[in-house]
């Protein structure tokens, strides 16, 4: 692909830094905190990146967690995945949360908190209609295929 989206970002703060992907081909782009802030154990709060974007109409962008964050802290967002809509013009914030039951997590100005995804809408029209197509699935919903070791 030669074509790609240019998205004017607006830097709001000291040691904001815009989003960059860690390697050529990732889909998302890595978010930077510019908060110093200490996440307690089962606390949450609101951490900015100094970033703000322009999307244009038809796009719209994810915020989304760091597995390694996760996977090594505990951390995760509490709204994951965000929504960013093509209209917002303020400072993307994440709201990150401290899942571990005993070790705070501190946050660093320029720590890596989190991805950006940035998606194509497609335009859509909803319309009324008495009766809606049958599927394998039906109306099987939460757990419907069945759980963590189960076979179907």
């Amino acid at each position: 692909m030669t074509d790609r989206l240019e998205i004017p970002v607006k830097l709001l703060r000291d040691g904001a830094r815009l989003p960059e992907r860690a390697y050529e081909n990732d889909a998302a782009f890595d978010l930077f905190s510019t908060d110093d802030v200490i996440l307690a154990p089962q606390h949450r709060q609101t951490v900015g990146t100094g970033v703000a974007i322009a999307l244009p109409p038809g796009a719209a962008a994810l915020t989304l967690p760091r597995s390694g964050l996760a996977a090594r802290h505990g951390i995760a967002l509490v709204n994951a995945p965000g929504l960013i809509d093509p209209g917002y013009r303020g400072e993307i914030k994440l709201i990150l949360l401290n899942t571990d039951r005993q070790q705070p997590f501190h946050v660093l100005e320029g720590d890596r908190i989190g991805q950006l995804l940035v998606v194509a809408l497609t335009p859509v029209a909803f319309f009324e209609t008495a009766q809606l197509d049958d599927t394998l699935r039906g109306e099987r919903g939460f757990g419907s295929s069945g759980g963590a070791g189960e076979i179907q």
